[in-house]
């Protein structure tokens, strides 16, 4: 399935433009190739949503090419719904353009449901004065297993980049989250912002990257793995909630869900 969308230079699209994907069957698999042009000064946002409910067999592939001329911006929001069953593989990749005093901001959210298995790949290239933003949300339990990078490349001077996730794993589920940033001119900025939550048998990593190739550039990381606080887990309980329940509250809480 290919999907174009395509903005001309100074509109600027007062309502969000609503996607929908999907696999109904137990079984199947699902190609998208979407692209996006949002032309010099315009302004769009996106909104998907991606539903697998009975899936146990099922492969959903996507592919984008993004490209937000100068001065312009673009938002897209993509949010997935699971069923119980963890049959869902979801491949996703995205290469992001972003030209001078472009604006660019995704976020991608899958916290309702089994996750099955997770590949996400995005790189953005940022221009002059431009700025990126990649926030991602993954809720997995079972035997999930979450492969997440997000890379930022600020390649023009005065760039401005951010790289979040949040990731929560529990049971026997496995994350692995890679964040890059790379400061390539002057006065660039950026920073790797990453937070997992790690519960029972679950095994969770992090690796943010920073390079710098200019020295007036500033890239900053700061990643956290740990069990969610006592503290709050005590203060939920003594409200009437069972540790489960509580732990969950928490979870949620921090992805935003």
């Amino acid at each position: 399935m290919r999907v174009k969308g395509v903005v001309a230079a100074g509109v600027r699209l007062d309502s969000p433009a609503h996607l929908c994907f999907g696999v109904i069957p137990k079984e199947g698999v699902q190609r998208i190739l979407p692209e996006f042009a949002i032309g010099e000064g315009a302004y769009a946002e996106f909104i998907a949503h991606c539903t697998f409910p009975y899936a146990e067999r099922v492969l959903h592939q996507m592919e984008a090419y993004i490209h937000v001329g100068r001065g312009a911006g673009m938002k897209y929001r993509e949010t997935h719904y699971h069923g119980q069953g963890g049959g869902v593989e979801v491949v996703a990749r995205a290469k992001i353009a972003v030209e001078e005093e472009g604006r660019f901001a995704t976020e991608f959210a899958l916290v309702t449901g089994r996750v099955g298995k997770l590949d996400f790949d995005y790189t953005v290239e940022t221009g002059a004065h431009g700025l990126a933003e990649i926030t991602t949300k993954v809720y997995g339990y079972g035997d999930d297993i979450i492969s997440v990078r997000e890379a930022v490349h600020l390649n023009g001077e005065g760039a401005r980049g951010l790289v979040k996730s949040r990731i929560a794993v529990r049971e026997r589920a496995k994350s692995e989250v890679i964040g890059i940033t790379e400061g390539r001119a002057p006065f660039a900025r950026g920073h790797v912002d990453c937070i997992e939550i790690v519960r029972d048998e679950a095994v969770a990593s992090a690796t943010p990257v920073v390079k710098v190739t200019d020295p007036r550039a500033y890239v900053t990381h700061e990643a956290a793995i740990g069990t969610v606080s006592r503290k709050e887990l005590e203060t939920l309980m003594a409200r009437g909630l069972d540790e489960e329940t509580a732990v969950d509250v928490i979870i949620r809480g921090m992805l935003g869900a």
